[in-house]
């Protein structure tokens, strides 16, 4: 039995920020008190330090299998895991795309011998995969997840016969990418011919526009409302969709749920000068006044989560010009340093960072005994420190494709140590791969 042992610690935990030891026992928090006296394996003096429950990124895409170029459930969790998040879910548009029982299952065998994270993968829908959707377990896997609009892969589900079908009879969570194809096609015509063979990135959000994203929410929003349909919607992006969800019932009764990523917060059209298509993204990062309308959201509960729609590309393919480099950027490494740059600016407290990456994400989702800091839970945790920087290089990125946007950037703050289901995965800048991280179940009916 291994045990761990975190004195001193501030605890961020349930909106209190308190002091306490704690006690990790055979993979579970076994005692929070202060002064806790007990012989353990491995002592952790958190003296100046805080401690949160493990980071729960419910969107992320580790390429693996058949895009390994990218990145690998391997080389992603490590990134994870590095920058404070210990459980991640998955999503489908792996090659061959995540359609079946079967496939599934070959992602969760990869899982179990590579990472060093918490796990879970989405089940994939298509146009015609209705009777293996049905066939997903809800205690065993995160959900069912539907791309509305065409993305990196080959997933669109663009069928009305089809989605009535699948909302009406989902076993469980629909989460949805929610971009209306035909506009995105109409913009798409408009754009080409107006701008010739290598416009600037910043078009990106005047093609991938706030109506696109706008009808297709609505209309997932419709579909949900109609037939009770447990949704989830990723990645919202824009003020206009940011209020339309419900921040007045609890979230553990809500039937519609919402996410805002990391990125959406941070970026803004303005940054396509310098960064072009490295923040190429689906959907687009918009003008400055969607981000901050999405920070008010997320503030007054319209938004639930935040995530990170991870996404590597290899930097020999971001640097194609605008029409040919792929969408989605490296992110998941420096989430909870992002997050914690917007607490220095007294944007946001600590309290509802944990809320929003830990405490929301178990509700959301109905994880079983992970992300809050309560004994009997498994002990996933992250220690950090308000006072260290962090100087973001290649020699210190974990991503497979090496790469970051946030390269050269140095961040206030820094992830010490990462602890995955009692395992001290990671510590002052090394991992430890002899134990990999569990698989999630879910306390569903």
């Amino acid at each position: 039995m291994t045990t761990i042992l975190i004195k001193n610690a501030q605890v961020i935990n349930e909106w209190q920020i308190f002091e306490a030891d704690i006690l990790i026992k055979n993979g579970f928090i076994h005692k929070i008190a202060k002064d806790i006296q007990d012989i353990t394996d491995h002592k952790i003096d958190a003296t100046g330090k805080y401690v949160m429950a493990g980071i729960i990124d419910d969107q992320v895409h580790f390429r693996e299998p058949g895009l390994t170029h990218k990145g690998t459930i391997r080389t992603e969790a490590r990134a994870a895991v590095a920058g404070g998040t210990t459980t991640f879910m998955e999503m489908p548009n792996t090659v061959p795309n995540a359609l079946n029982q079967s496939l599934l299952a070959q992602k969760y065998q990869i899982g179990a011998e590579t990472s060093l994270a918490n796990y879970s993968f989405f089940m994939g829908a298509s146009n015609d995969n209705l009777e293996e959707v049905l066939k997903t377990d809800a205690r065993n896997v995160c959900g069912i997840k539907i791309f509305m609009g065409s993305s990196t892969g080959n997933m669109l589900v663009d069928d009305p016969n089809a989605l009535e079908k699948i909302f009406s009879q989902s076993p469980m969570l629909i989460a949805t990418h929610c971009e209306d194809e035909q506009t995105v096609k109409n913009n798409l015509e408009i754009f080409k011919q107006q701008h010739g063979a290598n416009p600037s990135s910043a078009i990106h959000p005047e093609i991938r526009d706030v109506q696109a994203c706008l009808k297709s929410s609505g209309f997932a929003m419709e579909l949900a409302k109609k037939h009770n349909t447990r949704l989830h919607i990723l990645h919202i992006s824009t003020a206009e969709e940011a209020f339309l969800f419900d921040n007045l019932t609890p979230l553990h009764e809500k039937r519609i749920t919402s996410e805002v990523c990391v990125h959406h917060l941070h970026f803004d059209k303005s940054d396509y000068e310098l960064l072009g298509t490295q923040i190429k993204c689906n959907p687009a990062i918009k003008e400055s006044r969607h981000k901050e309308a999405l920070l008010r959201a997320l503030l007054a509960d319209h938004l639930d989560i935040i995530a990170t729609d991870h996404a590597p590309h290899t930097w020999e393919e971001k640097q194609q010009n605008y029409w040919n480099a792929p969408s989605g950027v490296p992110l998941v490494q420096h989430s909870l340093n992002l997050m914690l740059e917007f607490y220095h600016q007294d944007k946001i407290s600590l309290e509802k960072i944990v809320e929003k990456m830990c405490h929301a994400p178990a509700t959301c989702f109905q994880i079983e005994k992970r992300g809050f800091i309560r004994e009997g839970y498994h002990a996933d945790l992250v220690i950090f420190s308000l006072d260290r920087h962090t100087k973001v290089s290649k020699e210190n990125l974990e991503y497979h494709c090496a790469w970051s946007p946030f390269e050269n950037k140095t961040f206030k703050s820094a992830v010490t140590q990462t602890i995955v289901s009692g395992h001290l995965a990671y510590s002052e800048g090394k991992f430890d791969e002899r134990k990999m991280g569990k698989r999630l179940f879910f306390e569903r009916n």
